[in-house]
């Protein structure tokens, strides 16, 4: 290229940049076999001994593979509440009717501080006005009243005045005792189930259901009320869940139908609520239908914590709720994309009961009931909702004028969704593989704030320096993690307080939470520990049978109740997964107990069949990768749904510090085993976006790949034999032998021309041959 730029007059700066190159070049060399100056010979390994082309990694053919086997369903232990059908049936017919405000109609009864505070209270030591939730104990006859209008005004379900009802919230009014508040969630429960008694029975073809209000109390687990500490948060998942059992329970006693967990800002806390609501349930032995409804706080379309509403979805899934929805902050009209949204992900019932309409200057709300009716006809036009009602500013006369208009609406039709892997941060993410090519969709878990994969991470740990940590996970963001994966685990490291700070502090992060995370380590209490504090569906890393079945059924169930996908080690009580045959054997086993008697949704198990170190001169090691790689077709093929992940770096572990063949080693692994069926790997999420295949140099792949396929029994020695021919710090595309000076980069040519010069002119173009005298 260079000559013929001299040679054709290609650019005006050719002959410089000719003079340039030649300065690089050896000049005993041949244009044939080119070397740059310095540049030792072509290296020539020893040759190869026992040579196999044998494909160990083949696909078998169907025949010789045994039957895929058949999994009992798993049927929950718990009995259905009788509310069950007789919702179920309602909802498919016509659109129920949710009442509307409790704090607006209390309002119209001026009450003062007296009211509020009846002989109960009389000597109480704190104001107790603005406090609606005591109105059950000390003017019941008020809540009763208001209560009764909406059932008159035509709603079906009306919710009990317990919005505030936990120990948390009403610590504002010195009253977070466990009677007190037990005492008005009971009062509450039985006042809103009477008024329903009553009205069922005035007209039995209607019945009326009671459903126990729980709101987001007045902290916020995912949000520090600290400026200065991000990390820090006024009180803890444990302390929230508490509260919520102590609430579920009187209502339940007090005879609620349905638990309504309402206006969620925070979706942790949504989250804590759904661990109470499990645990109680397990407890009482019964299920009652459970309603959630989540917050969008403006146009944005996320909640306060920062979640877009699908993925609130797919972080409160794992509930099965009976229905979702959406309420407050927004009017009808402003709703409208996010019901629509919720409508197309949700594969249960789904419903929405906004404001009237978008506060005034002065807070209150001007919309009345026919106009906001108006406002709701497009979700019921557009067939999205199964229930509606009102929230903030509505009274009977909205709830009555809803009523009115949705009754000759058809309900939406409930629908299945495709069965992937739908996990979350901030945003949604959900997980659809490329059967044909798992590597176009493999999922990068970003190893750099794991411990173990980042030495750089480690020491900002142990140093306290949260802040670099923080930088790290931004960077792996933007170098293409799907996932951030995060472990502490450390003999210097207190990893539960670490992982717990950590966690709290990249929620707070926005470009960082915006991805799921993946919480790892060897220790439960860790584990557990980092998902208490993250509101998106995270993954857990991990759980295995090395301590039995009782203690893994254990575990999986708390990971279920947490709302999370799982990883499984290929582990049980006879040790490490080796050979194929022993992975495919426990991940089976473990497979059959999620399934069946834990209930986990099968897109939701990720096993690890363990990615072991090959190349370290051991004869036992050096079918590792081929075993890997049949064990992932198999177990994908006896396992329907699962998906295969692993910590791709252990796999060249005894390469460390030769970046080229360490890299070629992870990318070549990769391929074929993304063609086998891996979905996802613990990796350094910049290199494996850089390290193409295709690209990779052919001759250093063909020694990675005869060690990685055990194609011969010296394929190591060779392998070393190679690498010490190697610039450790190359790359697998940019290949450098050692003391070769990187690449020759000339000039950047300058005007150049794509004009061939020597090109034969047409005919027409041509002057005439002359005529010559003949001599």
């Amino acid at each position: 290229e260079y000559v013929e730029d001299v040679l054709l007059n290609r650019c005006t700066n050719a002959t410089e940049r000719m003079l340039e190159f030649a300065a690089t070049l050896d000049p005993k060399s041949k244009p044939c076999a080119l070397r740059k100056l310095g540049e030792e010979p072509k290296f020539e390994a020893t040759p190869k001994q026992n040579y196999t082309t044998e494909n160990k990694i083949a696909p078998k053919k169907a025949s010789e593979l045994p039957p895929v086997p058949k999994y009992a369903k798993w049927v929950d232990s718990l009995k259905k509440s009788a509310a069950f059908d007789v919702i179920e049936g309602i909802m498919q017919k016509r659109v129920m009717v949710i009442d509307g405000a409790m704090g607006t109609a209390v309002q119209k009864y001026k009450l003062s501080e007296d009211d509020f505070r009846g002989d109960r209270y009389k000597n109480h030591t704190h104001d107790l006005k603005g406090n609606n939730d005591i109105l059950v104990l000390t003017k019941p006859e008020v809540i009763s009243e208001i209560h009764e209008a909406y059932l008159a005004a035509g709603a079906d379900i009306i919710e009990t005045n317990t919005f505030s009802s936990t120990m948390i919230a009403q610590a504002d009014y010195e009253l977070d005792k466990k009677e007190e508040v037990r005492d008005m969630n009971l009062a509450a429960a039985r006042l809103a189930k009477a008024a329903c008694v009553k009205f069922t029975e005035q007209n039995p073809a209607k019945p009326r259901f009671a459903a126990g209000a729980i709101g987001p109390t007045n902290r916020t687990l995912s949000v520090s009320p600290s400026v200065e500490n991000p990390a820090f948060r006024a009180c803890t998942f444990d302390e929230i869940v508490d509260a919520y059992y102590e609430q579920i329970e009187a209502l339940v006693e007090g005879g609620v139908d349905l638990i309504l967990v309402e206006t969620i800002f925070d979706t942790l806390n949504a989250k804590a609520a759904i661990f109470a609501i499990e645990k109680f349930f397990e407890a009482y032995g019964t299920r009652l239908p459970l309603f959630i409804s989540g917050t969008i706080v403006d146009n944005s379309g996320r909640t306060l914590s920062g979640q877009t509403n699908e993925a609130f979805w797919n972080s409160v899934s794992h509930a099965k709720p009976m229905a979702v929805g959406l309420n407050c902050a927004l009017g009808a009209k402003d709703m409208v994309p996010y019901i629509e949204n919720l409508s197309k992900c949700a594969d249960c019932w789904v419903f929405a009961y906004p404001n009237a309409g978008l506060p005034n200057a002065m807070g209150g709300y001007d919309q009345k009931g026919a106009e906001m009716a108006e406002d709701c006809r497009v979700f019921l036009e557009k067939g999205l909702l199964n229930g509606i009602g009102g929230c903030c500013g509505t009274t009977d006369d909205h709830i009555g004028a809803l009523a009115q208009m949705v009754a000759p609406y058809t309900p939406r039709k409930k629908h299945d969704v495709p069965e992937i892997m739908r996990i979350s941060g901030l945003e949604p993410f959900n997980y659809v593989p490329n059967e044909n090519d798992y590597r176009k969709t493999f999922i990068n878990l970003g190893e750099r704030c794991n411990v173990a994969g980042s030495s750089i991470f480690k020491k900002a740990i142990v140093d306290g320096n949260f802040e670099k940590a923080l930088a790290i996970a931004l960077k792996q963001v933007e170098h293409g993690a799907h996932v951030i994966d995060i472990n502490m685990d450390d003999g210097l490291i207190d990893g539960e307080t670490a992982m717990s700070r950590f966690v709290n502090l990249l929620v707070s992060e926005p470009d960082a939470s915006k991805v799921p995370f993946m919480i790892d380590s060897s220790k439960f209490h860790v584990v557990e520990a980092g998902l208490k504090c993250s509101q998106g569906k995270c993954i857990m890393n991990s759980i295995s049978l090395k301590g039995g079945e009782e203690e893994f059924l254990h575990h999986a169930k708390i990971v279920k109740r947490h709302g999370a996908a799982v990883v499984v080690m290929a582990f049980d009580e006879e040790g490490q997964a080796a050979t194929e045959a022993e992975k495919v054997r426990i991940c089976c086993r473990a497979y059959k107990l999620l399934v069946e008697q834990v209930g986990f949704n099968p897109q939701d198990i990720i096993f690890d069949p363990n990615i072991l170190t090959i190349g370290t001169g051991m004869e036992e090691h050096n079918n590792y990768g081929v075993d890997f790689i049949n064990a992932t077709r198999e177990i994908k093929r006896l396992c329907p749904g699962c998906k295969i992940s692993g910590g791709v770096s252990n796999l060249a572990f005894s390469f460390r510090g030769n970046e080229p063949v360490r890299r070629a080693f992870h990318s070549a692994f990769l391929y074929h085993a993304c063609k086998a069926g891996m979905d996802m790997g613990i990796v350094n999420a910049a290199q494996v976006e850089e390290d193409v295949y295709e690209k990779m140099d052919k001759e250093l792949l063909e020694y990675v790949e005869d060690v990685l396929m055990n194609r011969r029994p010296d394929a190591t020695e060779r392998m070393l034999e190679f690498a010490a021919t190697l610039d450790p710090k190359s790359k697998p595309c940019a290949l450098r032998k050692l003391g070769e000076e990187p690449k020759f980069e000339a000039t950047p040519k300058q005007n150049y021309t794509t004009e061939n010069k020597i090109a034969p002119k047409k005919a027409s173009e041509l002057p005439p041959v002359p005529k010559y005298a003949k001599w």
